[in-house]
């Protein structure tokens, strides 16, 4: 394994650095004041989007532009590796205001992992070079939990030429404003993981309604939505990957797994780039305050530091994996449960550093403070991390 950052990852880090500096961050700190996501109209998206944002990484044979060339959007990349880096970049300047932009969101990767060629074109097709901000999102979590996925609760029921829907889910990014919805559901609870089925709901069908933006402690900038699912009639073609996908045994499932196994290295990542945003903050503090001769802080710094490095490391392995297309579900769950933790631990250093300071809540640190516990929830919690952790050392299947 080699994680030197090549060429053209410096250039793409540095591109994201400098848009996160002068755009992002205070984005974020705009709506974080505000308490609110931003508005879907709001001009920063505009911007955003003129910068190369809300893009897909898929390209229809040949590529889009007859080159077959990768997506150029600033925060997606090819490389499971460059996307870890990525992730972790755009974490230090903003998370909130990162799952907030435009983009398929983490239904892209449910569409391309499960989805049939004429589903990958008529769902991704409109973010090749959306002439507007236009948002894609996917629903799992329902308000009976979230953490046993193979437990989901919302129907789906064969009628006709379609399918009929009926359940709630709950914290779904930017759910509100998006063009489609990848919404997982079960066609019979008794039948477990092999009942699960993926369905693709398109913004006005009838039956999905009452969205609702939950109040967050942190990460305000994106939108955590409710909503549910009454009588909602999809056709038969948004089935994810047709029928036969679910031939195979528990393929819904497996395509959910493949979904979070992929995105974990991601979500430790960006906890690292929240806790790397603290750390740096702390320094400052402790300069501008004459405590940069106290060596004990000066310790306990670097040693916050080093289980951020040991953290992305693993991160980059388990993406490493995803690269090789060798199975990383061990590795994932390993980076996704030490980050969260290893971030949250550098910035309640942070925070007494600043004393009174981070109190008040005026100041960065004391954002990034609210904003990375939810790095430990988001995409399966640290605790579900360890369950997995713990049944693949004594042999028992996940």
């Amino acid at each position: 394994m080699d994680f030197a950052i090549t060429t053209d990852q410096a250039a793409r880090i540095a591109r994201l650095r400098q848009l996160g500096r002068e755009q992002m961050r205070p984005a974020g700190w705009r709506a974080d004041r505000a308490g609110a996501p931003l508005p879907a109209d709001d001009p920063f998206f505009t911007r955003m989007l003129a910068e190369g944002f809300g893009r897909t990484r898929w390209r229809p044979p040949g590529g889009a532009d007859g080159t077959g060339s990768a997506a150029t959007a600033p925060n997606k990349a090819e490389s499971a590796v460059t996307q870890v880096l990525l992730a972790e970049e755009g974490a230090y300047w903003d998370r909130g205001i990162g799952v907030a932009l435009p983009g398929p969101g983490l239904g892209e990767p449910a569409i391309l992992s499960m989805g049939t060629p004429e589903q990958q074109q008529r769902f991704l097709a409109p973010f090749v070079d959306p002439a507007k901000p236009i948002w894609g999102a996917f629903a799992m979590t329902e308000p009976s939990g979230g953490s046993d996925v193979a437990n989901i609760k919302t129907r789906a029921r064969r009628d006709g030429d379609g399918w009929v829907i009926d359940g709630a889910k709950s914290f779904s990014g930017n759910a509100g404003r998006a063009e489609w919805i990848v919404v997982f559901a079960t066609v019979d609870p008794a039948l477990g993981r092999a009942g699960h089925r993926a369905f693709v709901v398109e913004r006005g069908t009838p039956g999905l309604a009452d969205f609702r933006t939950e109040k967050k402690m942190g990460l305000k900038a994106y939108e955590s939505t409710s909503f549910f699912l009454s009588g909602c009639r999809v056709p038969h073609a948004n089935l994810l990957g047709g029928e036969d996908y679910y031939r195979q045994r528990s393929g819904g499932f497996k395509g959910a797994m493949n979904t979070f196994n992929a995105g974990r290295p991601a979500i430790a990542g960006m906890a690292v780039g929240i806790g790397r945003a603290a750390l740096d903050e702390a320094a400052q503090a402790m300069q501008a305050q004459g405590l940069w001769s106290d060596q004990r802080l000066r310790d306990r710094l670097e040693r916050h530091r080093r289980k951020l490095k040991g953290a992305l490391l693993l991160a980059l392995k388990a993406a490493w994996l995803a690269d090789q297309r060798q199975p990383n579900m061990l590795e994932a769950s390993a980076a996704k449960a030490m980050a969260p933790p290893a971030a949250f631990d550098a910035t309640a250093f942070a925070m007494e550093v600043l004393g009174l300071a981070g109190g008040a809540g005026e100041h960065l640190v004391e954002k990034l403070f609210r904003d990375v516990k939810a790095l430990d929830i988001v995409e399966g919690t640290g605790q579900i991390q360890r369950v997995v952790m713990s049944r693949h050392l004594v042999g028992l299947p996940n």
